[in-house]
């Protein structure tokens, strides 16, 4: 329902189908849209293809105004140097889940208020619902094989308050196609991107040393019996759980299970050696507040491909928490978020610091 305090919308657009079917469906409801595009990084297409010149391409189909923001200083600093120095660190970070909380859903719903906008519309197959008291909920998209709900985890109520996901009751993709093709979009038939906006072909490695953030120095891969088994080509270049390119022949599968920086080692072992009780997170944000009890039931998510799973929760000072899995799970990676979930509702999410592996007999 269009009402003069939301009468003007601001659309995040990428420049894909999701961001522009999402432009031209809030336009034939009757809202005045605006479009906002980022601009994060130094793009490696500046034509047809590149974000900023499809986003305006269908910002002019719809009749609608269109913005280039350029957020690059703040990317560098807010995402490229914390992905850079988790990875320093021997951990494997999510830096999608980082740039929604404070690039797309904080710097960029400042710039859309700036404009006039009463709220920012993204393509993100995500729900929100809002109770009768005002508070905002996260819920999981109705089209769960497209659910985005675990990279917004971090969000607050405040930035829930000021957004919409028109796609979050979608049924399929199939749908959001037929739209866009409805809509006469420009970029109708273009395909979905899989990868980290700024890591070219998907290549972390690539991009941690051409970057010269990391020299991929050789060292140890050390069984979790102490015995050195062969050598490594940089710790960047492995995350707990890792089986395929270890180079190394052995009796049974071996699967990454520890990575030390500090002496500039690998860890594997059989895949007994990834099972873990539970996990430590900190930066942990409540959509909604947890239980006032010292540890509550849930069920939680510690990738994104992941399984909800049954759990007990510990609230820690900090914003840390402790996490109890009822059955033991496979490769917990620290930099990584664990996302909490309450049936459909996302209650909040953290990064993960550490394991609880489960004791073994080496």
């Amino acid at each position: 329902m269009v009402t003069e305090k939301n009468k003007v919308i601001a659309v995040a657009m990428s420049g894909g189908v999701d961001s522009s079917v999402t432009a031209a469906l809030l336009k034939r409801q009757g809202y005045e849209v605006t479009g906002i595009t980022m601009r994060l990084f130094a793009p490696r297409l500046t034509g047809s293809g590149s974000a900023a010149h499809d986003a305006a391409s269908v910002a002019a189909h719809l009749g609608i105004s269109h913005h280039v923001i350029d957020f690059e200083a703040d990317f560098r600093e807010l995402i490229i140097k914390d992905f850079i120095g988790e990875y320093r660190c021997g951990r494997t970070p999510n830096p999608c889940v980082r740039c929604n909380r404070y690039v797309k859903f904080g710097l960029l719903l400042k710039q859309a208020r700036k404009l006039g906008a009463g709220l920012l519309a993204t393509g993100h197959y995500v729900r929100k619902t809002v109770d009768g008291d005002g508070v905002c909920h996260l819920r999981q998209a109705r089209c769960i094989g497209k659910d985005q709900s675990y990279f917004l985890s971090t969000l607050s109520q405040e930035q829930l308050e000021g957004v919409i996901f028109p796609l979050g009751e979608m049924e399929s993709k199939d749908e959001v196609r037929r739209l866009a093709r409805e809509f006469h979009l420009p970029v109708a038939e273009k395909g979905d991107s899989q990868e980290v906006c700024f890591i070219p072909d998907d290549d972390y490695a690539a991009f941690l040393e051409e970057s010269g953030a990391l020299a991929g120095t050789p060292g140890d891969i050390v069984h979790v019996n102490g015995r050195v088994i062969g050598r490594h080509r940089g710790t960047h270049r492995y995350t707990v759980g890792q089986r395929k390119g270890l180079g190394i022949a052995w009796s049974k599968p071996l699967y990454v299970t520890a990575i030390d920086t500090g002496k500039n080692v690998v860890v594997v072992g059989e895949e007994q050696y990834l099972a873990a009780d539970g996990l430590f997170a900190a930066e942990v944000g409540w959509i909604v507040p947890p239980p006032d009890a010292d540890e509550f039931k849930t069920t939680c998510k510690i990738r994104y491909r992941h399984q909800p799973v049954a759990c007990r929760v510990k609230v820690l000072p900090d914003s840390g928490c402790e996490v109890r899995f009822d059955e033991p799970q496979k490769a917990v990676t620290p930099g990584q978020t664990v996302v909490f979930y309450q049936d459909d509702e996302v209650l909040g999410g953290g990064r993960i610091v550490g394991a609880m592996p489960v004791p073994c007999n080496i």
